[in-house]
């Protein structure tokens, strides 16, 4: 195994996808409540109240982010505004698995990507490593028959959520491309405070021109409330940060096949959810994604 996939490093990216999961189970409960890009809006202001006590001096007017404010903008408009808008507008016609599932081709964007814009060399490793993880993926998809793999047909959501996938591939390598001081890439709460207040902004953008050209509402209640709380914490700030760390440390390619524990994870808590029982092909699945991330991180 690659030597700087420690124990601390497998669990900084373990629980980011087991946070995104939640975040695709809540985003579907509550999918007729809110509109997407309101929700992606909504909860990013909760994650920038979070992190605003943390660093606010970073982004005051003067302060150490303003010279890299192009690279904030782009970051904060591909992980924060793209992302996480076309991972809400996928809940609104497909499922917290499926889009989770479809999420799990990551580690061949992350591949092409690396390899077509930034020179890394594809291994053999990473290449049987994501065959391994796919085959997981679609082995959830087909419910152990794979017959039913030619009869499938994509929707909108999934084509959403593989628009999304590529984004968060680009994302992931400028992570791994550091252009920033160490004090700013040092404090965690100040670099991903930089790329939310970019974020929020997009976000605004986006939700303004929702606004604008449909007719939209949001249904307040309790619920709502604890959902935005948990979306704004959890999957925002606490993902976000262990995920830079993780791809920091791993790399973005490796990083990559740890996200298709997204869909195991979403799987098991629609199961709690909806009272569905696991199957034996999920953990034949779970088998097949964990492999693939041993194998392509080894040298």
């Amino acid at each position: 195994m690659n030597p700087r996939i420690s124990l601390s490093t497998v669990i900084l990216l373990t629980l980011p996808p087991l946070l995104w999961a939640g975040n695709a189970v809540v985003g579907r409960v509550v999918h007729e409540w809110v509109p997407p890009m309101t929700l992606n809006l909504l909860r990013w202001v909760i994650a920038l109240a979070i992190l605003w006590p943390l660093a606010g001096s970073m982004v005051r007017p003067g302060g150490a982010m303003w010279g890299y404010w192009r690279r904030f903008a782009l970051l904060g408009l591909l992980g924060i505004g793209l992302y996480n808008s076309f991972q809400y507008l996928a809940l609104q016609t497909s499922s917290p698995i499926n889009v989770t599932l479809v999420a799990a081709s990551m580690p061949v964007w992350m591949l092409l990507v690396g390899a077509l814009f930034y020179g890394a060399k594809v291994r053999r490793q990473q290449v049987v490593g994501a065959v391994l993880s796919i085959g997981g993926v679609l082995l959830v998809i087909s419910r152990g028959e794979w017959s039913l793999l030619l009869g499938l047909q994509l929707v909108p959501g999934d084509l959403f959520m593989i628009a999304a996938s590529i984004v968060w591939s680009f994302y992931s390598w400028l992570l791994a491309n550091p252009q920033e001081p160490k004090e700013i890439r040092g404090n965690w709460a100040a670099f991903l405070l930089a790329q939310t207040v970019f974020g929020v902004l997009w976000c605004g953008a986006f939700s303004a021109g929702e606004w604008a050209l449909s007719e939209q509402h949001i249904v307040w209640s309790w619920p709502l409330a604890a959902a935005l709380l948990y979306i704004g914490v959890g999957p925002a700030v606490i993902a976000f940060r262990c995920w830079s760390a993780g791809v920091e440390r791993a790399g973005p390619t490796v990083a990559g096949f740890f996200s298709n524990l997204a869909p195991l994870f979403a799987a098991i808590m629609s199961s709690a959810f909806l009272g569905e029982l696991p199957h034996l092909y999920h953990g034949a699945a779970f088998a097949l994604i964990v492999g693939g991330i041993l194998f392509s991180s080894r040298h």
